[in-house]
């Protein structure tokens, strides 16, 4: 069984996601910023263990990295984020509001990467980046330019990740949820997150050395950076 490390753990598509990898066996490292309302992970039985991480706050790795302290880690989930402003260019968005798409969205999901690659590395094992097709230069629009570009800084992220890490044994990708009916995508989004969850569940098991630095949809559409 896999031991699989997740962001964001406890809402929407993160939670999802436990649950599946915790319900076929795997040992689920549920990464949450309060653990305090972590309720429903906990619920999901032993097979979960819930770490403080708050992926803005660079000294909250060093800590949650300590907890997993010799252990390999199978597959690494940067899927913690936040969406931001909506609106078109004219519209208010300040840099500081930029700023906090940006740490969480990109910093975050770099820091991740890094702060479990030793662990990551033992298991020659995987890392999946939750982008968006928004971040794809074929499916500009306009509007909701903080989270167009994080997304789309967040799978520069990836690419990059998988050239260096495939000599170690590493897959790297990154991949589009879909528009998920979340806090984030909205109750009149296109599919539930338990779809898109056991979509990234199989994408995930299906990516290897052979494709790594892939992106793609979590139903194994082809994205073009």
């Amino acid at each position: 069984m896999a031991t699989v490390l997740i962001t964001g753990a406890n809402r929407g598509i993160g939670l999802q996601l436990a649950t599946l990898y915790a319900a076929r066996g795997d040992t689920v490292l549920a990464a949450v910023r309060e653990p305090a309302k972590a309720a429903q992970l906990r619920a999901l039985g032993t097979r979960v263990e819930i770490i403080q991480l708050d992926v803005t706050v660079e000294a909250c790795f060093a800590a949650a990295a300590k907890t997993v302290a010799g252990r390999p880690v199978d597959i690494v989930i940067a899927n913690a984020g936040v969406i931001g402003p909506r609106g078109a260019a004219a519209d208010a968005q300040p840099a500081a509001v930029w700023a906090s798409v940006l740490a969480a969205n990109v910093t975050g999901a770099f820091l991740t990467a890094r702060a479990f690659l030793p662990h990551v590395i033992a298991a020659k094992g995987k890392i999946a980046i939750l982008s968006s097709i928004m971040a794809s230069s074929q499916k500009s629009m306009g509007n909701s330019y903080a989270y167009r570009a994080s997304k789309a800084a967040a799978a520069n992220i990836g690419v990059n990740l998988a050239v260096e890490l495939k000599p170690h044994g590493v897959s790297v990708a990154s991949y589009h949820p879909g528009w998920v009916q979340t806090d984030m995508g909205g109750a009149s989004a296109d599919i539930p997150a338990t779809v898109s969850a056991a979509g990234l569940v199989a994408r995930i098991d299906h990516l290897s050395l052979a494709s790594t630095g892939v992106f793609e949809t979590y139903s194994g559409e082809k994205l073009v950076y």
